[in-house]
């Protein structure tokens, strides 16, 4: 039995979309049970709705009297909102209780609620922040997603072995190409840090294949992307911002007359299976690797498809255990 700890108050729509994504998940897998973390009444009165729904008895409410706001600052929930939704949700993790926690909340509480309490990895100085972008193989790999403004090379290098344990464990990449973000792909491109952390990724046993440009984020060979937190915020919200740009642009030029809504008509199946490929709730769930313990990261605004995915990456996160397999590949990469 799979058992996920599920934060249902926090994110931008609340508990009804979470226990809607937690039906839908439970239906679909037998071996999965989850740990329902919010307000007791406010969760009894969702779940009512699906009583007599599928898999609805493998949920076990656990009451929270407190939400960090998603404005709320990371230091004052981590101090001051101990028995938070968030937190309580990260406690199950570190107690046992559950295999992962999944929270749609604030993201600098979560990822310092979940580095205290959770602790991270032998070898590993900082959690990053890695997701899924989609790519004409599919979809890449990347991180840092923001959690770490500067970074060390050698924090860059424990990115690639995370990123690569993801791309192999989750995935099924069998080795994993890994490429580190450069202004070019030269080996004379790019800063200091840049340069230091080529060289260690050189040395390693990784599938390293070198720098990579921003580009071969979508159309090139490689399956992880490294590079620190800045970079890889702004790449992240530079493709979102694109991406509902071509929405708009479509839209427009569909909609301008007569003749282009006749052809709207004719142009819908590609128009779909376009929309089905750049889904972006396909993609959500963004992990925080590199802890001693599982937690996903939701889209505040998800709804409850968006949801249910990110509840399913943990669980196969879980099913093929992450963490343990980071910390296997890192001592093999230093030699201890």
């Amino acid at each position: 039995m799979t058992r996920i700890a599920v934060d249902a108050m926090s994110g931008d729509r609340g508990a009804r979309v979470a226990v809607d994504a937690v039906q839908s998940c439970l239906a679909a897998h037998e071996d999965l049970h989850v740990l329902l973390v919010g307000d007791e009444a406010t969760l009894k009165t969702e779940i009512a709705r699906h009583r007599k729904s599928a898999g609805m008895d493998r949920i076990e409410v656990c009451h929270a009297s407190e939400v960090v706001g998603m404005c709320e600052s990371p230091a004052r929930s981590l101090r001051q909102k101990k028995d938070s939704s968030m937190r309580v949700a990260i406690n199950l993790v570190h107690q046992g209780e559950a295999r992962a926690c999944v929270s749609a909340g604030n993201t600098g509480a979560l990822m310092a609620t979940s580095r205290f309490v959770l602790k991270t990895l032998a070898g590993i100085d900082r959690p990053a922040i890695v997701s899924p972008i989609p790519s004409r193989r599919g979809h890449t790999l990347m991180l840092d997603l923001g959690a770490n403004a500067e970074c060390t090379p050698e924090q860059l290098f424990q990115f690639a072995v995370m990123g690569a344990v993801l791309a192999s464990a989750v995935h099924g990449i069998e080795s994993p190409r890994v490429g580190l973000l450069n202004i070019g792909s030269e080996e004379i491109k790019g800063n200091l840090q840049i340069q230091q952390a080529g060289k260690l990724l050189t040395d390693s046993q990784l599938n390293y294949i070198g720098f990579v440009e921003g580009d071969d984020i979508y159309i090139g060979d490689v399956d992880v992307v490294v590079c620190d937190g800045f970079v890889g915020n702004v790449a992240l919200k530079t493709s979102e911002g694109l991406g509902k740009l071509i929405a708009q642009f479509l839209r427009e030029e569909f909609s301008r007359n007569a003749l282009t809504r006749t052809a709207a008509l004719f142009a819908m199946p590609v128009l779909k299976a376009f929309r089905q490929r750049v889904d972006p709730r396909q993609y959500n769930g963004a992990t925080f690797v590199g802890l001693q313990g599982t937690v996903i990261k939701s889209h505040g605004d998800a709804d409850a498809i968006a949801f249910a995915s990110a509840i399913d990456v943990a669980r196969m996160e879980v099913e093929h255990n992450v963490p343990g397999r980071i910390r296997e590949l890192l001592a093999h990469n230093l030699g201890e």
